[in-house]
């Protein structure tokens, strides 16, 4: 996935306008989305698909895959959030909306509260995602470092981020290849064979990772590295009206529109 999310934000439409603009732009929806009402959200998620799938020209399979993963983590909080455990068999009258399981001793049972709480966080994370994916999708890595490194970020963070960025890679290409020999030599049938199997690629993995690191750290020495990672010059790339004027018709009527829910006392 990381292959495809780095090949795509090379290729998309958008990739030539401003990096600086894009951050910005994202930004101010993602803290829009972090502290807006679920409609405003839901308004922001679409308005990003929008964005990433018909301006950018990514396809929409790799953009729900890429939201769909990310859920995962969400989904996974979701029983602790709709479940509760009351000792006793008594529930109070409208405090559940089904009693997963009753006995004199003690209730399970799912809280309309913790189905609206569900339901706000599934709408925020989603939202603060989108605005994240269309970073993600539009903008490559090195023009993120160079509009960090603007932004007056430490020298010793993006070094870290990019030592690390490139370590997926390394990580990745390397898995890839100890699980293709250990299929190709007949690995990975049944259940206690993919255990042990996946034991041995674990350990494996690591040793190979680090001296393919250690590869990585001499070969930066031999380049004349001097405890300073240069990065290239920043380019700032234009935008054009239409979406300057998109962007900020847009940001005005989700502002608008949360004005009038808070107004209006909507939660």
């Amino acid at each position: 996935m990381i292959r495809l999310i780095d090949s795509l934000s090379y290729s998309n439409r958008l990739r030539g306008m401003s990096p600086m603009w894009k951050c910005g732009f994202a930004a101010a929806l993602f803290i829009l989305s972090y502290g807006s009402h679920p409609p405003v959200q839901a308004a922001i998620f679409a308005w990003m698909i929008v964005w990433v799938v018909r301006y950018a020209r990514i396809p929409l399979k790799a953009h729900m895959v890429m939201l769909g993963t990310a859920c995962l983590f969400f989904i996974a909080s979701v029983p602790a959030l709709l479940i509760e455990i009351q000792p006793g068999s008594a529930v109070a009258p409208g405090s559940s909306m089904f009693v997963l399981w009753s006995r004199p001793y003690g209730s399970v049972f799912v809280t309309e509260t913790g189905l609206h709480t569900a339901e706000a966080l599934f709408m925020r994370a989603a939202a603060c995602l989108s605005a994240v994916s269309f970073i993600m999708f539009t903008t490559p890595v090195a023009e993120l470092f160079q509009v960090m490194k603007r932004l007056r970020v430490p020298a010793l963070v993006l070094e870290l981020m990019l030592i690390t960025y490139r370590f997926l890679f390394i990580l990745t290409e390397t898995a890839h290849d100890l699980y293709t020999a250990q299929r190709a030599r007949g690995g990975h049938n049944g259940f206690r064979g993919r255990l042990n199997d996946t034991a041995m690629l674990i350990v494996r993995l690591f040793v190979k990772t680090m001296h393919r690191y250690k590869g990585l750290s001499h070969g930066l020495v031999s380049r004349g590295f001097t405890e300073e990672i240069r990065l290239a010059p920043y380019r700032a790339g234009s935008v054009p009206v239409r979406y300057r004027l998109e962007s900020g018709i847009g940001v005005a009527i989700l502002l608008l529109l949360e004005c009038w829910l808070r107004w209006r006392g909507i939660v």
